[in-house]
């Protein structure tokens, strides 16, 4: 009986993330994206009992260029998505599938103990995850 090694969220998320304020216009926000492989800026909280919001460049396409809208005069906020599901770093990756495919996901951040601490994506799943178990 052969048993599958159980893999992580942490041992295949990226470790960083662009969090931005929600005040931000789309073009300060994307001058200032250092990690653009992950595809989406984190909207930060506004205070602590606020929640996280996600923007996926996707998003941007769709409502600011496609809408032929000036991205300087475009804020974050308005295009958001929020709350942001986020994932466990505890959490199985076969689980963390799952969860994207029943909410309709590609990618979400990581928090620990209410933080982010990372972004997960179906890219890392399959390739990070599965790839190191064959």
């Amino acid at each position: 009986m052969s048993t599958v090694p159980v893999i992580r969220v942490r041992d295949v998320m990226k470790r960083h993330v662009d969090i931005v304020q929600g005040q931000t216009s789309v073009a300060d926000a994307l001058r200032t994206m250092k990690h653009v492989e992950s595809k989406c800026l984190i909207v930060d909280k506004r205070h602590p009992e606020d929640e996280y919001g996600i923007v996926l460049l996707s998003d941007i396409a769709r409502h600011v260029l496609a809408g032929n809208r000036a991205p300087e005069r475009v804020d974050v906020y308005e295009i958001m998505s929020k709350p942001v599901l986020t994932v466990a770093p505890t959490m199985d990756i076969r689980y963390c599938a799952r969860l994207f495919d029943k909410f309709g996901l590609s990618r979400a951040p990581v928090a620990q103990r209410g933080e982010i601490i990372g972004l997960v994506s179906y890219t890392d799943l399959v390739l990070k995850g599965m790839c190191s178990t064959l």
